[in-house]
């Protein structure tokens, strides 16, 4: 299991080079999250161990456990970031504000209000993403690309978070110049922002079956699961080690 993540996040590091090269993209920094659901601790650690740290979680209650246990464990360093990446609950947001480093999934002025009161004061600002619903379907979350400089406005008087950037999950697409055409409309908007507020500098777009659109149009932040860890299903039997919790 080790040597195939680690063959796995070698070629998709492999992979990001080799699309840079090809679109003129290499002066450019792109990273990426390691999406980590429903993966047990001794998989996220055997990540950790190839220089991979940065692990994207949807789920508040799994996710708690496995952040609790590397915090705990001070043998185990350097310790992960942590992103939050999935749909913000109301009844969440106090262990969102408390454990995480990112959020990418802002979408209204009050998940931004709570994030900040509840985040500790001597804790490092929140990161956040502002989701946008780039398709504008009405089963996507996110904003409208219009309502953007409006929440950003909110976001920015807050000194507990730090508005990093653009986050989009685009209506599933197989072929490349429609994921490109959207990945574009994203690059405009994050242009735009960063026109206003030129600390912006994270533009969140594309996972394993569409980041070669997603470095061509600018994205600098990749969201991958599949490409590391294989078809996910569910595990019943996730494997979190003691953490006494």
């Amino acid at each position: 299991m080790y040597n195939d993540i680690k063959n796995n996040i070698w070629h998709v590091k492999q992979e990001i080079n080799t699309i840079q090269k090809q679109h003129n993209k290499l002066q450019k920094k792109i990273s990426f999250v390691a999406v980590s659901k429903n993966q047990s601790i001794d998989t996220i650690n055997n990540v950790l161990s190839t220089g991979q740290r940065e692990f994207g979680e949807n789920y508040v209650q799994e996710s708690i456990k496995k952040i609790l246990w590397f915090k705990n464990n001070k043998k185990i360093y350097p310790k992960p970031i942590w992103h939050f990446i999935g749909h913000i609950q109301s009844n969440k947001i106090k262990l969102i504000a408390e454990y995480f480093d990112w959020c990418h999934t802002i979408t209204n002025k009050n998940t931004a209000f709570y994030l900040n009161k509840l985040r500790k004061e001597d804790a490092a600002p929140l990161n956040i993403l502002i989701q946008i619903n780039i398709n504008q379907a009405k089963n996507k979350s996110g904003i409208y690309p219009d309502e953007l400089v409006n929440l950003s406005e909110k976001i920015l008087i807050y000194s507990r978070l730090k508005l990093r950037g653009l986050m989009a999950i685009p209506t599933r697409e197989s072929d490349y110049y429609k994921q490109l055409k959207v990945f574009l409309n994203m690059n405009k908007l994050f242009k735009q922002l960063q026109n206003i507020y030129p600390s912006i500098d994270t533009l969140s777009i594309g996972m394993s079956n569409d980041m070669t659109a997603a470095i061509a149009a600018g994205g600098n932040l990749l969201r991958i699961g599949t490409a590391i860890f294989g078809n996910r299903t569910k595990n019943k039997n996730l494997k979190i080690l003691n953490n006494g919790i």
